[in-house]
């Protein structure tokens, strides 16, 4: 009979299911010695008996990770094997979800990859037999206390893992989410415990010794930011974290809640005792119902055992978090407002100053910091600022969470010491463009972020050095794209989601990034659907497409109106040409651009079977059955179906000719 979920029980062996109060005090004031054996139990240096662990954050349920637990569930029962079953987060790499680990008893800890259901009778068959299937091996765990698999690699030597330092990620997709007794077992709560004896004045200077900025896209020092708070006389303050997470793109916060909730946490009790709050908020997205789940089950449990609510540790410190839920409104990552949000008003932002440090949530001193932030906080506490500090650059100190997607192999979750180039990340870490495609661009900051060439590909992670190129740190969503990407196309994507999430406040947001979609519209619209008017606005788009940019930035009342053409300013930066291509050529040349797409069939390759006659939506297509088959231009909408179908790869996409272009052009201009 096997355990269908992680119960860990009390360590000290007095029966509770998950820990006593004694067993709490210990682990948190007693220091990693005070009781090495029950520590060594929850860690799972060796186990008694097989255990299986099982992604089953967010992207592994996506991949499949339910069906996987329900196939060993199923196993484990018909097979009659005692074993147990531990749901686990993410450890960061989600191409190769779902994942499934495994550890025998006297061995280290293998992890496998791409388990669906359908895979795991034959896995445990021969794992449980003590045999390794190497195709499916991704690495074991390192360890010193139990036997070693040989001729396999371990986890950290991995290319996708050898590079990272992981302070955030340290625990994610390694223990229970939701056992409290695994999250002290790994010092959990030791740096609260530690601070709650401390000056509050101390946790500040200790904070902002430490180099810590903002991780929500801002980059302001975190220490000094909550001295402003801890300045101002008031008898409430309050502290909010930010789990809004709206950048396309951008998951770390959400596996972060799902993997480590009670970090989280130990961080927030920490900040709110800096600045002297005793009221906390989580504002998170109603699209995440895993973490909330994972989130309100932490705090149940932290409060339970007396390390959340009245008098933390018998230290005098009482702190309440609550969950807030928003809409998914993008404005509502702006500080002001996210305030206004919680209190009940329309997520609008207001001008600063005030600030919210002065003057925030419902009127009082109020601290804002995001997941990743608050979550570097109890690391830093354990292990000292000057650690913390020695990684890094000069002026961006630490470590910073990045969520790479897009064109390349190894998609997830990476946590890397700032001032790593991004070509490391990209090539090395996320083992490089996939299917042999040419680097193009990648997307850093989201919406309000920008482009970085391959000519700065080897450019720092750094708060500064990326403003140099264009783009920002943002809350670290990094979107990499090849050369079948037409940067127009994505110049466009970002203004629509921009000029969608305006909250209308201020009249250069919501006019000008209307105007700015329209501009980048008219660009990649074909003749069918041009009127003369679209014409001339097209010619004149470039002159002011880059004006009516800098104006935006200039004149718009919040931050996210201030950095909201930057997707279009960095591609006009660096990918000018494509630009010109399509405003006075009428040609996309990544081919990506529906509307101005020409397809024709090549006449020797077409064997007339019709599919694409069948599949085109325009009715464009005309042959005979067993005869070469034609397209008419003036019917096609560029939609490529018949691409799609054509197994003899006789239909192609044309390239106008140069003469061709300069031409029409010309006609244009005179018109």
């Amino acid at each position: 009979m096997s355990d269908t979920k992680s119960k860990s029980g009390c360590a000290c062996g007095c029966g509770t299911d998950s820990v006593c109060a004694d067993f709490v005090a210990a682990l948190t004031g007693g220091g990693s010695a005070a009781l090495p054996e029950q520590q060594a139990k929850l860690r799972r240096e060796d186990v008694v008996k097989p255990v299986i662990y099982i992604g089953a954050g967010t992207c592994g349920l996506g991949a499949g990770a339910k069906k996987t637990i329900a196939a060993v569930k199923k196993y484990l029962d018909d097979k009659k094997v005692d074993a147990e079953i531990v749901e686990v987060g993410c450890i960061g790499m989600c191409s190769s979800e779902p994942l499934l680990d495994v550890q025998l008893p006297g061995q280290a800890r293998v992890s496998f990859m791409h388990v669906t259901g359908d895979k795991v009778e034959k896995l445990l068959d021969v794992v449980l037999a003590g045999t390794l299937p190497q195709d499916m091996v991704l690495g074991q765990f390192r360890s010193d206390k139990v036997k070693m698999w040989p001729d396999v690699a371990c986890l950290d030597e991995h290319p996708f893992f050898a590079q990272q330092t992981r302070w955030v990620l340290a625990q994610c997709g390694v223990t229970d989410p939701l056992s409290l007794a695994e999250y002290l077992a790994f010092d959990g709560y030791k740096a609260m415990a530690k601070v709650l004896k401390l000056n509050p004045e101390g946790v500040c200077d200790e904070m902002e010794k430490s180099g810590l900025r903002g991780r929500g896209g801002g980059g302001f020092p975190t220490g000094k930011k909550w001295k402003f708070a801890r300045a101002q006389e008031n008898e409430q303050k309050y502290l909010i974290c930010n789990a809004d997470e709206g950048d396309p793109g951008a998951f770390m916060d959400r596996a972060v809640i799902e993997s480590v909730p009670y970090r989280l946490l130990e961080g927030m009790v920490i900040a709110a005792y800096a600045i002297g709050a005793s009221k906390a908020y989580v504002y998170i997205r109603a699209e995440y119902p895993l973490a909330i789940e994972r989130l309100k089950v932490a705090i149940a449990e932290a409060t339970k055992y007396g390390l959340l609510g009245d008098n933390i540790l018998g230290s005098g410190f009482s702190l309440k978090i609550i969950i807030k839920m928003g809409a998914g409104a993008f404005v509502c990552g702006e500080e002001t407002a996210l305030i206004h949000s919680i209190e009940g008003r329309r997520g609008m932002p207001r001008p600063r100053p005030p600030f919210p440090a002065v003057k925030g949530l419902f009127g009082k001193p109020t601290i804002i910091n995001n997941v990743e932030t608050l979550a570097n906080v109890p690391p830093i506490m354990l292990a000292g600022a000057e650690k913390y500090a020695a990684l890094g650059t000069k002026g961006s100190k630490g470590t910073k969470v990045f969520a790479l997607s897009g064109k390349v192999n190894r998609t997830g979750l990476v946590e890397v010491a700032m001032g790593m180039p991004i070509s490391t990340i990209i090539y090395d870490i996320g083992g490089g463009i996939p299917n042999g495609k040419e680097f193009k661009a990648v997307q850093m900051g989201g919406p309000s972020g920008g482009c970085i060439p391959l000519q700065h590909v080897n450019i720092e992670v750094d708060y500064e050095s990326l403003k140099t190129v264009g783009a920002i740190m943002g809350s670290g969503g990094m979107v990499v794209m090849d050369e079948d990407n037409c940067m127009v196309d994505v110049a466009k994507f970002f203004m629509d989601f921009i000029q969608r999430e305006s909250c209308g406040k201020c009249i250069p947001c919501r006019e000008g990034t209307r105007r700015m979609l329209e501009i980048l519209q008219r660009a990649t619209r074909g003749r069918r659907n041009e009127t003369g008017v679209d014409a001339l606005e097209r010619f004149r788009g470039m002159v002011y497409l880059e004006r009516l940019a800098n104006v935006i930035k200039d004149t718009s009342l919040c931050g996210l109106g201030q950095t909201a053409p930057n997707p279009v300013l960095s591609t006009l930066r660096w990918f000018r040409d494509e630009y010109e291509a399509h405003i006075y050529e009428r040609r996309c040349p990544a081919g990506v651009c529906q509307e101005l797409r020409t397809f024709e069939i090549n006449q020797e390759f077409c064997k007339g079977c019709g599919l694409c006659l069948k599949r085109c939506p325009s009715g464009a297509i005309v042959g005979e059955l067993k005869k070469a088959h034609y397209i008419i231009a003036e019917k096609c909408i560029g939609c490529g179906s018949c691409v799609d179908v054509c197994k003899s790869g006789a239909v192609q996409l044309v390239e106008m000719a140069e003469d061709t272009i300069a031409a029409e052009a010309s006609a244009e201009a005179v018109s």
